[in-house]
């Protein structure tokens, strides 16, 4: 194996620097991600909409996603009071609005009012979802996990509906989803140029030992 020297590094301790700092390397580190359109509905039937972008896959068997919510906002109480939630998809031409549904709205007033954001019932909860959005699960609470400052917590998906216009071969596309993703700071990201590749199973190494030098650039 050769070996190569990387470029100069820079160091980020979390021990020695403020909470807020290091949260703002680890955010531009851990990227892109995936953002979660929590809808959630208080007991007094308020609907709050909130973007989540610490959010991803939990469980396949049975379907469980999962976001994080740093410290007790509006859909951590309302979850833990209801039981249930939908994650809507964050599209591209929604942009301005999943920002704006960020803002700290007091919990008697809903943020898809305030946005222009539509919402419309779901199939299988009693929490709406987002009807400008090309896919929602609806989910009911599973679990939640106390982590420091923030709180897991934990989706069972009852049912997934799409668009049909998005769907094709028997699942959403990413070409017609045009999802947003979060980055570092105040920057976000689209999908930009889709690259589409095959796992290698271990048998094409052996019977192909030109894989790993076209792989190590030999």
């Amino acid at each position: 194996m050769t070996e190569q020297s990387s470029p100069p590094r820079v160091s980020f301790d979390p021990a020695e620097m403020e909470t807020g700092a290091f949260y703002r390397v680890l955010n531009s580190v851990v990227v892109p991600r995936p953002i979660a359109w929590v809808c959630s509905r208080s007991a007094e039937g308020v609907h709050n909409l909130a973007p989540h972008s610490f959010y991803t896959v939990a469980c396949v068997d049975p379907p469980v996603v999962q976001f994080t919510s740093v410290g007790r906002k509006d859909s951590l109480r309302n979850v833990e009071d209801s039981g249930e939630f939908t994650i809507s998809l964050t599209p591209e031409a929604l942009f301005e609005q999943v920002n704006a549904t960020a803002t700290d709205f007091p919990p008697d007033q809903s943020e898809a009012e305030h946005t222009g954001v539509t919402l419309e019932p779901s199939d299988r909860v009693a929490t709406m979802r987002v009807a400008q959005s090309p896919v929602t699960l609806e989910c009911t609470l599973h679990a939640t996990l106390r982590l420091g400052d923030s709180t897991v917590v934990f989706g069972r998906v009852v049912h997934v509906s799409a668009w049909e216009s998005a769907v094709r071969d028997g699942r959403p596309r990413i070409e017609e989803l045009q999802p947003l993703a979060r980055l570092g700071g105040n920057e976000w990201s689209t999908i930009g140029e889709v690259k589409e590749i095959r796992r290698i199973p271990y048998r094409s190494w052996t019977e192909d030992p030109d894989i790993g030098d076209r792989l190590r650039g030999g």
